[in-house]
């Protein structure tokens, strides 16, 4: 079935599509005997790249040779990068024990046989306390939760748990947490990701931040994916990215110290299946929210979001009214939604992403090696279309792009400013009244003000949450 779709024809928007689901691998996975993920993968928001899926990626420094956690006798796991640098050492298979203060831990977790830094009581994931804006009936209905794996405390952390394991690579060298890191607003500093054995993935790592706010339910810069819990096993089973199959995943993960216990705490028994891995990532994932930055800090000093943010400078607030004004447009993709009521009153005032693909003009019509939503759907009307991910900590997420073309924000506002191309499937919000594309002339002062207000996008508290930090002990 084609995946076009119909766009209102509403004023154009600054449609900043960055480098949220995972990094796209335009490889075919190895056979999973029917598995329901897809080949290729974004590496989410995601995932590297959507994005933000399961997105999946490397640590950062080096491999991590080492026995497989389920040899008898032998050493778990084998060294591995932590997603800042660090390198992690893998533990025995000795049964698990009781945990000393190890840093930034309670002292009184279980360390799973030198593996791990958990708290005795697990992290709080589930119903986090959102601020109102997130609370409006648009924005709840954007929620891709499905009925039957919302987030829990301890099937969260269990996802946080393989986010960050290197066993999930097939040699032991990377986790999702590479291409996805906690510092850079789970994204990477990359046009294309590094797979397992050195090889670049075909598409940027998409920003995971609030991924559960698409209500589209798809991921990936394509959209190929039809749930979160499908495309996070995108990335294990990619050739390029992770290279491994369902069942070495399966065997891999059931052989971690800490398999059983996690697993009974997440699903009520120690059974090891790739769903139950899938769903525990997504839940991780879901998690990660963003919601303190300086803008939401503002938001809620004020009636309106046109009002001026007493938190924000001068500077700030110009570059908040430009992305709201007809002039730029950006709020008419970032914001999409009904138009805003009496008061300037939004009925999206959270999300920051166009809840649909769109075609932003990076190009002038069907290129050779990635067309996007239109190479999964086959219809020449998709040819162009891409997801676009949050606006949130985007300041953090260069390059930006679904093939990182542009390295700074200053890029890729000139290219929404003078840049954009005449493709045939192009948004109509970037169409001026000749059906040609806008232009938009504004001042170097006025672009400068667009990125100082995106910078308060930037959510310091969610960058330093410890519940979204790598649970590997050094």
């Amino acid at each position: 079935m084609p995946m076009s779709t119909a766009l209102r024809p509403l004023p154009v928007c600054v449609s900043i599509a960055l480098a949220l689901s995972a990094c796209d691998a335009l490889d075919p996975p190895p056979d999973d005997g029917g598995a329901s993920a897809t080949a290729a993968d974004d590496s989410a928001d995601g995932t590297s790249g959507e994005g933000t899926g399961g997105p999946i990626g490397p640590g950062t420094d080096g491999p991590g040779p080492g026995p497989d956690s389920g040899t008898t006798g032998g050493t778990t796991g084998g060294t591995g990068p932590d997603s800042d640098g660090s390198g992690g050492t893998g533990g025995t298979d000795d049964p698990p024990t009781t945990g000393g203060d190890a840093t930034g831990g309670t002292g009184d977790g279980d360390d799973y046989g030198g593996l791990l830094d958990l708290p005795a009581e697990p992290y709080h994931y589930a119903d986090p306390d959102l601020p109102p804006h997130f609370k409006t009936p648009f924005v709840q209905g954007l929620d891709n939760t499905p009925p039957d794996n919302h987030i829990t405390d301890a099937g969260a952390t269990l996802g946080r748990v393989l986010f960050y394991d290197t066993e999930l690579s097939q040699n032991r060298s990377l986790s999702c947490a590479e291409c996805h890191q906690h510092a850079r607003g789970f994204a990477d500093d990359l046009a294309f990701s590094v797979g397992f054995a050195g090889e670049l993935t075909g598409r940027s790592s998409m920003s995971l931040a609030n991924v559960r706010w698409y209500a589209p339910g798809r991921f990936f810069w394509d959209e190929r994916a039809e749930t979160l819990e499908e495309q996070v096993l995108g990335p294990i089973q990619s050739e390029i990215e992770m290279g491994l199959t369902l069942d070495e995943l399966v065997a891999r993960v059931s052989a971690r110290p800490y398999s059983d216990d996690l697993f009974t705490a997440a699903f009520g028994d120690a059974d090891v299946t790739s769903d139950r891995i899938a769903r525990a990532l997504a839940q991780y994932v879901r998690a990660i929210t963003s919601t303190g930055s300086r803008y939401d800090q503002g938001k809620a000093q004020v009636a309106s979001i046109a009002d001026p943010f007493p938190n924000f400078s001068a500077l700030e607030n110009q570059g908040k009214q430009l992305f709201l004004s007809p002039q730029a447009g950006c709020a008419a993709c970032h914001l999409a939604g009904p138009p805003p009521g009496p008061g300037g009153v939004f009925a999206n005032e959270a999300i920051f992403q166009p809840t649909e693909p769109i075609n932003n003009g990076l190009d002038a019509g069907p290129v050779e090696d990635d067309n996007g939503v239109g190479d999964v759907s086959g219809d020449p009307q998709d040819n162009g279309l891409f997801k676009s991910p949050s606006l949130r900590n985007v300041a953090l997420t260069a390059p930006y792009m679904h093939d990182g073309r542009f390295a700074t924000l200053q890029q890729v506002i000139d290219h929404y400013d003078h840049g954009v191309k005449p493709h045939p499937n192009l948004d109509p919000r970037l169409r001026g009244p000749n059906n040609q594309p806008r232009v938009l002339n504004l001042t170097p002062q006025q672009k400068d003000a667009l990125i100082a207000f995106l910078g308060t996008l930037s959510d310091e508290a969610a960058l330093a949450d410890p519940r979204f930090s790598d649970p590997f002990l050094p």
